[in-house]
């Protein structure tokens, strides 16, 4: 009988300064920051084995390559260009998300090893990987944990907005130019608001600022899938996305690919929220959005419950790799 065979290795520490330190490093960073957050490709693993839990599927996790029965299916999500090493097995390979940041950091991924579909959240994504990987790639969203992320009971909120600062390059120049303006356009219309900035925070501190607030501003360059602006819908908190249209990391240049069209809310409509493409276009929109807010026209949970629930996602990843063994 065939098993589902999941695979989520990080990168091993390495030294950094002096021999031994990878050792020490961690410790002290669990003293300073406290327990380590789950990041982004953290939450990917952990809520697709919530969904399969959800359906009931068995699976093993990191099972050595060397126990792999020749029928077993294989999923590998990352973390990291080693995760594959010491892999000699002919099973076929589900790779993705998060074995890396570029293709061009592994083109030659399907050579070295038997995979046969690569996996990016969403169609943005997906299509950087096509040029390197081709009709192996593949889109698959990873679930919301809905009820985890639901909506507050009680129904009076004290706070307008909640600022989700997920900046990431040129920083000093948003802040500027984007995130100051908005702060000051809020203060000036008496709207009251609390920040939250990315990789500062424990999960239930952003479930307590959603439940006090009526909406968010999402500031974020671009997203592959966007887990925590997701959470956030799945709360019933609608969203005011700053929206750009272009990938702005700066590696772009690098990879060869200056221009490449991105987003920061791959799954949206219209129940979702407002998007803004920049501060010129923020004041409108926000009114707008505060217009569709009060005459409560939004409805974001609603939407990840039809899109992005944990089993329906968890039944994707299982259709997917199903197709491989039937193929």
């Amino acid at each position: 009988m065939s098993r589902l065979c999941l695979y989520y290795i990080p990168e091993p520490e390495r030294d950094r300064w002096v021999p031994g330190d990878r050792y020490v490093r961690p410790l002290i960073r669990r003293l300073v920051r406290g327990s380590p957050r789950p990041g982004g490709v953290d939450k990917v693993f952990i809520n697709l084995c919530l969904g399969l839990d959800r359906l009931n599927f068995k699976y093993e996790v990191n099972l050595p390559f060397s126990q792999l029965k020749k029928s077993d299916r294989v999923g590998i999500l990352g973390r990291g260009l080693s995760c594959l090493n010491g892999y000699d097995r002919p099973n076929p390979i589900v790779a993705g998300i998060g074995l890396m940041t570029h293709p061009s950091e592994w083109p030659t991924l399907c050579q070295d090893y038997p995979v046969v579909k690569y996996l990016q959240h969403s169609h943005w994504a997906n299509e950087v990987y096509k040029p390197y990987f081709g009709d192996r790639c593949t889109i698959w969203p990873v679930g919301i944990d809905t009820d985890f992320w639901q909506p507050k009971l009680e129904p009076s909120k004290s706070v307008d907005f909640l600022i989700y600062n997920k900046i990431r390059w040129n920083y000093e120049y948003y802040e500027a130019e984007l995130l100051t303006p908005i702060r000051q356009l809020l203060s000036k219309l008496r709207l009251n608001f609390e920040e939250l900035r990315y990789g500062t925070y424990q999960p239930q501190n952003y479930q307590a600022a959603l439940g006090r607030c009526r909406a968010m501003i999402f500031l974020c360059e671009h997203e592959s899938q966007g887990l925590a602006y997701q959470e956030c819908l799945s709360s019933g908190v609608p969203i005011l996305a700053w929206d750009g249209g272009e990938c702005l990391d700066p590696n772009r240049f690098i990879w060869g690919m200056p221009h490449i069209p991105a987003t920061s809310v791959p799954y949206w409509d219209s129940r979702c929220g407002v998007k803004f493409k920049d501060i010129s276009e923020f004041p409108t929109k926000l009114e707008e959005f505060l217009d569709k807010l009060n005459r409560q026209q939004f409805a974001p949970r609603d939407y990840i419950l039809e899109n992005l629930s944990l089993k329906a996602c968890a039944q994707h990843y299982v259709e997917i790799i199903e197709e491989i063994v039937d193929d």
